[in-house]
């Protein structure tokens, strides 16, 4: 068995101290001690250095990286999405790639479900009215609707989208989705399948929890909102880059879309001036859904155990195979 204490472990940014101590116990880890981006020569020195790379999500991992890596055996990335690693790259250079599914899942679906109930209920602009003095004021924040006897069109029933059934069941919603396969258990889970068209066109509120592939880049634009059912309720935890931003703006600005909530946006980070903002339909946070302190130490373990399998030649908890 290789000696692991004779592998070199690097990392794209600061590690949570869960994945930290589990590095450093086993291997040779070379790891940021504060937070911020490492100057590009410590890290492309560290590079060479390389049996392993631990990436927050924060680098293109690309042709161009791993030029200067020539060492490397495995990637393990601390998050469920991995749209910034050539995956094909990695793989034509027998490189493993981890990621991190399953233990975001219920974290991701109770922000989700917030963001259903905040595009229903205004929660997040019904704060903005009371801090702004306008307390007993109807005018400027209007009326909410129900989730009760709505119907909730989830386009990516996954993991994740398999939860939010069971919190909408609970509102007394009614739930359809759209995969490229169905479910067998989707009458277990309470949901019926549907066509993406069929979807569109009947979902009072709909869900995004599709990867960002190529297939899926640009899937919301002007043609689906414009399928939509008048004052549909958009929500979108998924990958920024999967709704065309202008055509959200066009849809909120005429109401064809009554209420936007998204914890992703295209751009991201998303600039404070941004015409987004300008509109009073549309609520955003910033890519927080796995943001508690459980989740993410359960995505830090993960992606250090993908390593540690890794460069014993064991397969990986998580290996993104494709």
């Amino acid at each position: 068995m290789a000696d692991l204490k004779q592998m070199t472990v690097v990392t794209s940014g600061k590690l949570r101290q869960t994945a930290y101590d589990l590095l450093d116990a086993e291997t040779n880890l070379l790891a940021w001690k504060e937070g911020g981006r490492t100057p590009a020569d410590i890290f492309d020195g560290w590079l060479a250095q390389a049996d392993a790379l631990y990436s927050i999500g924060n680098i293109k991992i690309n042709d161009e990286l791993l030029a200067k890596a020539p060492k490397l055996k495995v990637i393990a990335q601390a998050s469920v999405g991995y749209d910034n690693i050539d995956i094909a790259a990695c793989h034509a250079r027998g490189i493993k790639v981890g990621n991190t599914p399953r233990v975001l899942s219920p974290a991701v679906a109770d922000l989700a479900y917030g963001l259903i109930i905040d595009s229903a209920r205004k929660i997040a602009r019904g704060w903005q009215h009371v801090e702004s003095g306008k307390w007993g004021e109807r005018k400027g924040l209007g009326f909410g609707v129900d989730l009760a006897g709505k119907t909730l069109g989830i386009v990516g029933m996954g993991d994740i989208g398999s939860r939010v059934v069971k919190r909408a069941l609970a509102s007394d919603m009614r739930v359809i989705y759209h995969n490229r396969h169905r479910r067998t258990d989707d009458a277990a889970l309470g949901a019926s399948y549907v066509s993406f068209d069929e979807l569109l066109k009947t979902a009072d509120f709909i869900l995004v929890t599709v990867p960002l592939t190529a297939e899926t880049k640009g899937m919301f634009g002007k043609a689906q909102f414009d399928a939509m059912k008048q004052g549909v309720r958009f929500i979108n935890i998924a990958r920024g880059k999967i709704v065309d931003t202008d055509a959200l703006y066009d849809a909120l600005a005429s109401k064809k879309v009554a209420y936007a909530a998204l914890d992703v946006t295209d751009p991201e980070p998303l600039p404070g001036d941004h015409k987004l903002l300008t509109l009073d339909n549309i609520t955003v946070t910033p890519h927080i859904a796995t943001s508690t302190v459980e989740t993410r130490d359960a995505m830090a373990k993960l992606a250090a155990e993908n390593i540690i399998a890794g460069l014993k030649g064991e397969p990986l908890p998580a290996e993104v195979k494709g």
